[in-house]
């Protein structure tokens, strides 16, 4: 009982796209409109850098969708555009170095190379060197794409957030130590150096994505994750990493990011935080992912008969509901099964040595990652099975009351976005509307229907738009984008700037071999 809890899809060596063509009329008479395109800045954090597969490489970064609009802009006066250099990134792996220790991993691929790979948990990272090393050279430079992978709104804003001696505290941000201009700079103020006359700021996903991708884990600070919403903590530096930024911190970090933005009186687009329930990471683990025979299920039932009579005992002397009691009763079916969860939101009945497990249901979300750890065997034990007969700790499992923290967070979140962006004649990307759309697919002006599936095999590779990491687009998906913000700008500003031909660009990244 081990991965082959985890459905299986057969990948073929060869596949095909089959995206119609759609090019943009070559006598179009483009226009800036009310926009003056001549120093473009880009300000965000992953998405905004060009992310995808987990990681910045040096093909990855030419899709970034910051770079996929400066071509744009260049038809109508747009000046150069810059991004930090990844002219290291021989290999074209992607990851990171500190002092010769890897800190971050190379991308994800699907390897082909065994002629086949499982529908989730199939990928692989890339068997190769990871060439950047931060430490060397740095390059003390301000550049047109400001985008810093794992940035939260208040980093933007946060002196010594390059500064290469706090990246081994978690106290810098190890892609901004390769270029940043001193070792006291903020992200906004190198942006502002470039003096823009037009600007995209997409910052805010991570202040809530931290929390969620970590399964509403506790932070690493000594208080739980989501206690800055309820308590009113308004001082990140007392935040952990998983942390949800607090609503008001938010709005005023926000609020001081655009000002300053449109100080010199730049003109921009600002994009709306997605929602998490959009993206693969949260929606391509069934909730009951564990296929189980009779004999196995009544095996496993045996396994929890005392949990579920100490449920009994409970109810009967009053400690908690009869829907609490149904609720956590651990029962295994043949068929397909819900795997078991620690809850800590459950009645707390420790003191009785009853601890708080469930098993899963449709409301919640199990994290990616998590699906190549289901099923596998605790000290090579094979009665202790991770999901099974070991519940998994908090950190696999978005729960409902987990997942409407987050909701709340990001509606906190985009609310503020938008009320800022009117306030000031902003432009606003609703990218959380066009996620969700993604859910029930996305129609372009090509009539292709792109949907938020993760990759299952070769059938649905031209219609995804995520790649291998489940949270971060691929280059199709980075064209997408780009286009969506090109519609939003030519309505706003009154240009008229074409679009790009998603199709043509790179979907999922499949490799023959590893």
């Amino acid at each position: 009982m081990k991965n082959k809890f985890i459905y299986l899809a057969v990948l073929a060596a060869g596949f095909a796209s089959c995206e119609p063509e759609f090019e943009n009329e070559v006598n179009a008479n483009y226009t800036s409109g009310d926009a003056d395109f001549s120093t473009y800045v880009a300000v965000g954090n992953s998405l905004t850098a060009g992310y995808m597969d987990g990681t910045v490489s040096r093909v990855g970064q030419t899709y970034s969708f910051p770079n996929l609009l400066a071509q744009k802009f260049a038809l109508v006066g747009g000046g150069a555009f810059t991004q930090p250099s990844y002219a290291d990134d021989v290999s074209g792996f992607g990851g990171l170095k500190l002092y010769g220790n890897i800190i971050s991993g190379t991308r994800r691929i699907i390897d082909a190379s065994a002629g086949g790979v499982e529908y989730i948990g199939g990928t692989a990272d890339m068997s190769g060197p990871v060439d950047i090393e931060i430490s060397n050279p740095l390059q003390q430079t301000a550049y047109n794409n400001m985008g810093v992978p794992g940035a939260k709104s208040f980093h933007l804003l946060a002196p010594g957030y390059g500064n290469i001696a706090g990246v081994a505290l978690g106290q810098s941000n190890p892609y901004f130590v390769r270029h940043a201009t001193s070792p006291s700079a903020t992200v906004l103020g190198d942006a502002m150096s470039k003096n823009p006359t037009f600007f995209t700021n997409w910052i805010g996903a991570n202040d809530v994505l931290a929390y969620a991708t970590n399964g509403g884990a506790k932070s690493d600070g000594v208080t739980p994750a989501d206690d800055h919403n309820v308590t009113g903590n308004l001082n990140p530096a007392t935040y952990g990493s998983n942390d949800i930024t607090n609503a008001n911190v938010f709005a005023s970090v926000y609020s001081t990011i655009v000002n300053t933005l449109i100080s010199g009186g730049a003109k921009g687009v600002v994009a709306t935080v997605p929602s998490v329930t959009s993206i693969p990471y949260f929606t391509t683990v069934p909730f009951n992912p564990v296929p189980l025979d009779n004999a196995t299920a009544a095996q496993l039932n045996s396994v929890y008969a005392a949990y579920n009579g100490g449920l009994d005992l409970a109810f009967s002397n009053g400690l908690i509901t009869n829907q609490e009691r149904l609720k956590r009763k651990v029962n295994f079916v043949a068929g397909k099964n819900p795997v078991v969860i620690v809850d800590s939101d459950l009645t707390d009945l420790s003191g009785l040595g009853i601890p708080s497990y469930r098993m899963t249901t449709s409301q919640d979300l199990i994290v990616l990652p998590a699906s190549s750890f289901i099923g596998t065997l605790v000290g090579g034990n094979a009665s202790l099975i991770n999901g099974v007969s070991v519940p998994l700790s908090n950190k696999w499992v978005l729960t409902a009351n987990e997942k409407a923290k987050v909701a709340n967070a990001t509606a906190a979140y985009n609310a503020a976005i938008v009320s800022i962006a009117n306030a000031n004649g902003l432009a606003v990307a609703d990218m959380n509307q066009i996620m969700n759309q993604l859910v029930g697919g996305l129609r372009i002006e090509t009539g292709q229907v792109y949907t938020a599936n993760y990759f299952s095999g070769v059938a649905n590779e031209w219609k995804v738009l995520f790649s291998l990491d489940g949270v971060h687009p691929n280059a199709r998906g980075y064209a997408v984008i780009a286009n969506e913000i090109i519609k939003v700008i030519n309505r706003h500003y009154n240009s008229n700037l074409p679009l790009h031909n998603a199709g043509s660009f790179p979907g999922i990244n499949i490799v023959g071999s590893n």
